[in-house]
């Protein structure tokens, strides 16, 4: 059976220096609303970068947090 093309690359592996929203919430196992919330409020563990109105999460941040 072929590999599923649409699952995330694992956080060792990846090699984007941010990810989008929905990318980063299933890497942290949260909805993306949840992430978006964190980055309305600026109280989550991780700070979005913004480039052009959407929302970038750092990988090194992602990788911190998750302990990777």
């Amino acid at each position: 059976m072929a590999p599923d093309v649409n699952q995330p690359v694992s956080l060792a592996h990846e090699t984007r220096a941010a990810l989008p929203t929905p990318e980063a919430a299933f890497h942290l196992n949260r909805a993306p609303q949840t992430l978006r919330l964190w980055a309305c409020l600026e109280n989550g563990p991780i700070r979005p970068i913004r480039i052009n109105g959407r929302l970038a999460w750092p990988v090194a941040e992602l990788r911190r947090v998750l302990g990777v």
